[in-house]
C-alpha cells in the first residue's frame, strides 16, 4: 500500500497470494445454476482487466454447463412430469448460458483491446 495521489488516498497493489487466488478463482468454472450470468460476466471482465486471457475460463465453463447438461438429460428421462418440467427449467437456463459464453469467445479479441 502506498500513498494515492489526494489527502487520504492509498493506493492498494495485489499481494502474491492474492495473485494466486486470482488465478484460482478465474480458473474454477462455476456451477450451472440459474442466475449464474453475473458471476460468468465478472469472471471475464476481472481475466481481462488484469491481463489475462478469459479463453481458458470460458472453454471450462462451457464443458462444465455440457457436463451438467448431459446429467440432467439423462435424469429426465427417468423424471415424473412435474421434475421434468424443472427440468426443462434448468435446461433452458443453461443454454442461455451456453450461448452467452459463445458470443463472448467470439468478442474476445474486442473485448480485450476496450479493456481498462
Amino acid at each position: 500500500m502506498e500513498p494515492g495521489a489526494g489527502p487520504d488516498r492509498k493506493t492498494y497493489a495485489i499481494t502474491e497470494a492474492g495473485v494466486t487466488d486470482l488465478e484460482w478463482w478465474l480458473a474454477e468454472p462455476e456451477e450451472p445454476e440459474p442466475h449464474l450470468q453475473a458471476v460468468l460476466f465478472t469472471k471475464v471482465m476481472v481475466a481481462l482487466m488484469s491481463g489475462r486471457s478469459a479463453v481458458d475460463f470460458l472453454d471450462g465453463q462451457r464443458e462444465r454447463h455440457m457436463a451438467r447438461m448431459r446429467e440432467i438429460t439423462a435424469a429426465r428421462r427417468a423424471a415424473e412430469a412435474q421434475d421434468a418440467l424443472l427440468m426443462d427449467y434448468q435446461l433452458f437456463h443453461i443454454e442461455a448460458d451456453l450461448r452467452w459464453i459463445d458470443h463472448a469467445a467470439r468478442r474476445l479479441d474486442t473485448l480485450t483491446e476496450s479493456a481498462p
